[in-house]
């Protein structure tokens, strides 16, 4: 039998000898899924930190939307609601951050369709659904570093965790489910078709949702026929969720209503996003 040269002789004249690959995992198993999808998340989430344009809507532009708010509106709108305004724009604007950065993926995850970074990752030994999976992943990590960056720019504004620490760890938790969800929809729409114009469609209807909801004025401030609407879209139930966790007030019901906006959103767009990664990393 003829051994097999592990070594390698590069143009500066040192030899690199390469490890045995002995300990490759089978590609449909479980622990390639998780070890794979992990691979996948720290790459995107490098790559995310070194692109600005992604690090200024996932950071610096929520920081300062929530600033802006609160110079310009804050007092106003507290001295009309009796409460404190951060309570509001705290939760609104982690949502939107949260949103605005799953934007911001969506188009690098174009740029890569367009590359061929897709198509050469799905000819590697690679459990198939580690990409979108990882995906996933990077996007809730990158949805908690917002959160905690806005509550920290809140809490200088004013912003307190007034129900206690378990309250504040669902306070930070909840965006994430809501993140998932938004990014699963924004994965579907930027894989289904190329031609689709994915950011002005999906920024037009984050600009409709951010100004009318229950954390940029309250519900009532708005005319009677638009209410129902308003205390019903998904940013709203999750505003009313995250301010009883934080101010107080009812909790359960609206956190209910952010799941099931999430997990509906989830259970609709999975599929298509699925399908419209494979076609794109597989073709």
């Amino acid at each position: 039998m003829t051994a097999v040269d592990n070594s390698a002789q590069p143009s500066n004249g040192r030899t690199l000898n390469f490890p045995v690959p002995d300990a490759a995992l089978p590609e449909g198993s479980t622990q390639a899924l998780w070890t794979h999808s992990l691979i996948q998340a720290k790459r995107l989430l490098i790559n995310w930190a070194r692109d600005p344009s992604t690090a200024i809507q996932a950071l610096l532009y929520p920081a300062l939307t929530l600033i802006m708010f609160r110079v310009v509106l804050g007092n106003s709108i507290s001295a009309a609601t009796g409460q404190p305004s951060i309570y509001g724009t705290v939760p609104l604007i982690i949502l939107v951050g949260a949103m605005f950065g799953s934007i911001a993926s969506a188009v690098g995850l174009r740029g890569e369709m367009t590359s061929g970074l897709l198509s050469r990752f799905w000819t590697l030994p690679a459990h198939r659904a580690s990409g979108l999976v990882g995906r996933m992943i990077a996007e809730a990590v990158r949805v908690l570093l917002t959160t905690i960056v806005i509550i920290g720019v809140g809490c200088l504004a004013g912003f307190r965790f007034n129900q206690g620490p378990v309250a504040a760890i669902g306070m930070v938790l909840l965006p994430i489910a809501f993140g998932i969800g938004f990014a699963v929809m924004v994965t579907a729409l930027a894989t289904v078709s190329e031609n689709l114009p994915l950011v002005e469609i999906v920024s037009i209807g984050c600009t409709l949702l951010m100004f009318f909801n229950s954390g940029f004025v309250p519900t009532m401030a708005y005319p009677v026929w638009l209410q129902p609407v308003i205390a019903a879209q998904p940013m709203s139930v999750a505003v009313e969720a995250m301010r009883g966790m934080s101010l107080g007030g009812p909790v359960l019901e609206p956190v209910l209503k952010t799941f099931a906006w999430s997990f509906g959103m989830i259970a609709v767009f999975l599929y298509p996003a699925i399908r419209g990664y494979r076609r794109a990393a597989s073709r």
